[in-house]
């Protein structure tokens, strides 16, 4: 029989109940009460949902071996040897004396059923490897590592199943044959453009263009996807499984993504491979653009060409997350190079703390050590230094990003108003330009400053002495640095310049604003009686008696600042001439003569100078004995 339940009704039950339910006695105990004790079941640990082992990374550089797993969230974390044993034998039917009796035999030590429960509750429940006891579902909300330079919003754009399909039929590109022709016609065609084309012209032609504008953006997006299916191909070439593709904010420009989580637990060259498959899709690309110019003849893809030197550069720069962060991190064997940046420096801190990171730092290799450590005492002084020169000319940046982006909405908002659609919408992309690197600067000044007053907080809970320096040291430093802001010490704003690139910006003026002077009467005395020049100020020189100009007037050369009624456009290597024609070779500066003077040219003007021009002579009026003599000869 089975009991259901407390009661008289239970001592009187005179046979089995049916179905499931209860637990088997006899009418012994029944009738005397000894009913058995019967413990509560051990409770199932169960993996968090979406949760991936991958496997031992591969080519570490710690000393102890390290395995990866991936929570359903994207958060990677690093496991011990027996933490990852233990989460490999959690499947949601195994209790804990099953889970100890697994592990106990592929771990080569004994451990009890009591050790996994602390394992499961005390290490990987934090972690967000497993459920906690309880918990219906499956989710779970684990803390995520609040990475200052990761990537942030992020969107799928190509899942993993069709990222997968796309990989697969790339990656033939990195069979090594294939990538030794590639770089090879790699360095004959940069030969050919740089050495021989000229690779500044096709960008001067689309920058006079607007609509090239934009099918050049349009290209350079193009590459920018290509360069992901470069890591994702390079990830199935090394027999890893690419996960998606996708785009999110990365510190203040919209980037994208490809998922590679799986190549940790491959080899170091797969890795180091998949890290440099992005940048080699990039030179694929720019061959292709090539290509295309020599079938159409259309500059603007040499252009595209020129612009991917540039993006193949920011790549590999290892100062943030991108391509080169994560060949270095690859090189040394360390998943997470910012992550050592606290050790490393209080390794060098003498004590209890120091102790603590010096342990950490020996668990790396000596040649992972040796990387992490120059990349970190190189890093963190520069980080520094951008910081406080980004303080020092805080008003300087706020005065001409305001500036300049009042102006470039402005004209943009004309240009549509005009209807000119094509110089609105490049000029909407010169917004986007503008706008990116001003939210940048907002954001991370907040994540900054919130991060340093958090530690502060931190490091100075129940120290009020050290909190106090600490506040007083705050306080001096802003108010110093108030005090140059206000006061004009740190470096004032620039001044206005025309653009670069007009298409970019419409409406915006071409040419420099004209500098402000104090008026002066024509020809203003200096004291000595003799005319200053109106343009310098400074004394005019007399004619000679022949009525012929000096020669401080002929040599003198044009000023640049001079005014419009001051300005005389000469022709190169012309003499004389009653009305001079304009030429690229600017204008020469001056009194402005009349039809009857010539102008005494001294030097035949380049494109990039001023002409030097001699101002009219004076004539002085004869002796009335004499006739007046013959106006002097111009060459």
């Amino acid at each position: 029989m089975t009991v259901l339940g407390d009661g008289t009704a239970a001592l009187y039950d005179t046979g089995p109940v049916p179905g499931p339910g209860g637990w088997p006695v006899t009418y012994e105990q029944v009738a005397t009460g000894n009913l058995p004790v019967v413990e509560a079941p051990s409770p199932v640990p169960r993996l968090s949902a979406g949760l991936r082992l991958h496997g031992e990374y591969q080519g570490s550089g710690f000393t102890e071996p390290k395995y990866i797993a991936r929570r359903g969230d994207g958060q990677v974390v690093q496991l011990s040897r027996l933490l990852y044993l233990v989460a490999s034998s959690v499947d949601g039917v195994r209790d804990a004396e099953a889970i100890a009796h697994r592990v106990s035999a592929r771990f080569g030590r004994e451990v009890s059923g009591e050790n996994i429960r602390f394992l499961v509750e005390k290490k990987l429940q934090p972690l967000g490897v497993t459920v906690p006891e309880g918990q219906e579902d499956d989710e779970v909300d684990a803390p995520r590592s609040d990475l200052l330079l990761a990537l942030k919003g992020h969107r799928v754009i190509f899942d993993e199943r069709r990222t997968t399909k796309i990989a697969r039929s790339l990656a033939w590109l990195h069979r090594p044959a294939v990538v030794a022709l590639v770089l090879g016609s790699a360095v004959a065609m940069d030969v050919w453009l740089f050495g021989f084309f000229g690779a500044i012209e096709p960008v001067l032609q689309v920058l006079d263009q607007p609509v090239l504008i934009l099918v050049v953006f349009v290209l350079t997006v193009a590459s920018l996807v290509f360069h992901e299916f470069g890591h994702a191909s390079a990830c199935r070439y090394g027999g890893a499984r690419p996960g998606c593709i996708g785009c999110g904010l990365f510190l203040i420009w919209p980037s994208m993504y490809t998922d590679v989580t799986d190549v940790y637990r491959i080899g170091r060259a797969g890795r180091l491979r998949t890290d440099l498959g992005g940048v080699y899709f990039n030179v694929v690309f720019m061959l292709a653009m090539a290509g295309a110019y020599f079938a159409t003849g259309a500059q603007f893809f040499l252009a595209t060409v020129y612009l991917g030197h540039f993006e193949i550069m920011e790549q590999l720069m290892p100062a943030v997350r991108l391509d080169g962060y994560y060949i270095l991190g690859d090189l040394a064997g360390v998943p997470d190079l910012y992550g050592k940046i606290r050790p490393i420096l209080l390794a060098l801190v003498p004590g209890a703390k120091g102790d603590k990171a010096r342990e950490e730092v020996a668990g790396l290799k000596k040649s992972a050590r040796a990387i992490v450590a120059t990349w970190v005492l190189t890093m963190v002084p520069l980080i520094i230094g951008e910081l406080g020169y980004a303080l020092w000319n805080l008003p300087r940046i706020l005065t001409t990003m305001t500036r300049s982006l009042t102006e470039q909405l402005l004209g943009t908002g004309s240009a549509f108003v005009d209807g000119k659609i094509v110089e609105g919408l490049v000029g909407t992309i010169g917004c986007v330009m503008l706008l990116c690197p001003m939210a940048g600067v907002v954001y991370l000044s907040v994540k900054i400053g919130g991060r340093i007053f958090r530690a502060a907080k931190r490091s100075t809970d129940g120290r009020p002495g050290l909190r106090l320096v600490v506040c007083a040291l705050a306080l001096a430093t802003l108010t110093g640095l108030s005090y140059a802001w206000v006061s004009g010490v740190t470096p004032k704003p620039l001044p206005k310049q025309p653009p670069i690139a007009p298409i970019l910006q419409p409406g915006v003026p071409t040419t420099a604003p004209p500098t402000r002077r104090a008026s002066t009467p024509d020809r203003p005395s200096d004291g000595s009686g003799r005319p200053s020049d109106p343009v310098s100020g400074a004394p005019a020189a007399s004619a000679g008696p022949s009525g012929a100009p000096s020669d401080e007037q002929t040599s003198r050369g044009a000023s640049a600042s001079a005014s419009p009624s001051a300005s005389v456009p000469v022709r190169p290597g012309a003499g004389t001439g009653t009305s001079p024609t304009p030429s690229s070779g600017g204008t020469a500066t001056g009194p402005t003569p009349t039809p009857s003077e010539s102008v005494a040219v001294t030097q035949t003007p380049t494109p990039s100078e001023s002409v030097p021009v001699s101002p009219p002579p004076s004539v002085s009026p004869p002796p009335a004995s004499d006739p007046p003599s013959p106006a002097p000869a111009t060459s």
